[in-house]
C-alpha cells in the first residue's frame, strides 16, 4: 500500500498543478477577452457605415451608367481569394479545428482559391498537406492593431489589382458572446446585391456628388473597406479566441477537481484496506498467543 499510497499523491500534486495553472490561464484569458470585446463592438460601426458607403457609391455609379474603371469594376469570376485567421496559439477547445474544417469544405468546393493565412495554425496545418498559399502573418499578438489590417489587407489589394482572382473572402470566428462565436464566411467582394440597394430613409432620396469622379472616389474607398474588413475580422477572432480559451481552462479547472476527488477517495479507501488488514493481523496474532 506503501508504494501504491505514493503515487497516488505524487498524481494528486502533479493534477493540483495543472488545475492552478489551467486556473490562472482561465483569468488572464477573461481578463484579455473584456479588453478585446470592446474593441468588437466599437469596430462594427465603422466597418459597416465604410460597406454602406461603398454600396451607395456602387449603386450611383451604376444607375448613373458610369463606366467604371478597370481596377474597381465589381468582376464575377470563379476565382477566390480565401484570408483564413486562426490563433497563433492552441488550448482554445475546438475553436481552430472548425476553423480549419470549413475552410477544407470551402476549398473542395471551390478549387480556384489561393489563400492569405494568418495564425500558426493554419499555416502549419495547410503546410503539412502541401497546400501552398499567396502570403502568411503569423504572431501578430493579442491585441490587433489597424496596422497590422492595413498590411494584411494591401497584401490582398495588390493581388486583386494585379488579377490573381476575383472575389475575396474571409473565414473566421464571428465574436457574440464568451461561450457562442460561430465560424463565418464573409464575402467581402463582390458586394452581395442586397447589400448594393439602398436602405429607404424617407420618401426623399440623398443628392451626392462624386468629386473628382466615381472612378477616383471608388478606388479610394475600396482599400479601405478591405483593410476594415481585415481589420474587424482579426478583431472578433481574437475576441473569440479569448472566449474559446477561457471556457476550454474553465472546463480543464473543473474536470482536474473532479479527478483530485476521485484520487482523494482511492487513496482514503486503499489507506483503510490496509489498516484493516493490520488490525485483522494484530487480532489473528493475539489469538495465536493465547491459544
Amino acid at each position: 500500500m506503501a508504494q501504491s499510497g505514493r503515487e497516488i499523491k505524487r498524481r494528486i500534486a502533479s493534477i493540483t498543478s495543472t488545475q492552478q495553472i489551467t486556473r490562472a490561464m482561465e483569468m488572464i484569458a477573461a481578463t484579455k477577452l473584456r479588453q478585446a470585446q470592446e474593441q468588437v463592438f466599437s469596430t462594427r460601426p465603422y466597418f459597416q457605415r465604410l460597406k454602406t458607403s461603398l454600396s451607395a457609391v456602387l449603386s450611383a455609379a451604376e444607375k448613373g451608367g458610369e463606366d467604371l474603371a478597370e481596377n474597381v469594376r465589381p468582376r464575377r469570376g470563379p476565382r477566390y481569394c480565401l484570408l483564413v485567421i486562426t490563433s497563433d496559439r492552441g488550448l482554445a477547445g475546438g475553436y481552430n479545428v472548425r476553423i480549419l474544417r470549413q475552410a477544407e469544405i470551402f476549398l473542395k468546393e471551390n478549387p480556384a482559391t489561393d489563400m492569405v493565412i494568418v495564425g500558426r495554425k493554419a499555416r502549419d496545418y495547410f503546410r503539412s498537406r502541401n497546400q501552398t498559399f499567396l502570403a502568411e502573418f503569423v504572431n501578430l499578438g493579442d491585441d490587433p492593431t489597424l496596422r497590422q489590417g492595413q498590411q494584411i489587407g494591401q497584401v490582398i489589394y495588390d493581388f486583386y489589382l494585379h488579377g490573381l482572382f476575383d472575389r475575396i473572402s474571409i473565414l473566421s470566428a464571428k465574436f457574440i458572446n464568451s461561450i457562442t462565436h460561430p465560424v463565418e464566411l464573409r464575402t467581402v467582394l463582390p458586394l452581395a446585391e442586397r447589400q448594393k440597394e439602398r436602405p429607404e430613409e424617407s420618401g426623399l432620396e440623398p443628392l451626392f456628388l462624386y468629386e473628382p469622379s466615381i472612378n477616383a472616389v471608388l478606388a479610394a474607398i475600396l482599400p479601405l473597406y478591405i483593410n476594415a474588413a481585415v481589420f474587424q475580422s482579426l478583431v472578433e477572432a481574437k475576441a473569440s479566441e479569448f472566449g474559446a480559451r477561457m471556457t476550454a481552462m474553465r472546463s480543464a479547472t473543473d474536470n482536474a477537481g473532479e479527478l483530485i476527488e476521485e484520487l482523494n477517495l482511492t487513496y482514503h479507501r486503499a489507506r483503510q484496506a490496509v489498516i484493516t488488514k493490520e488490525i485483522a493481523e494484530i487480532v489473528g496474532g493475539a489469538d495465536a498467543l493465547k491459544a
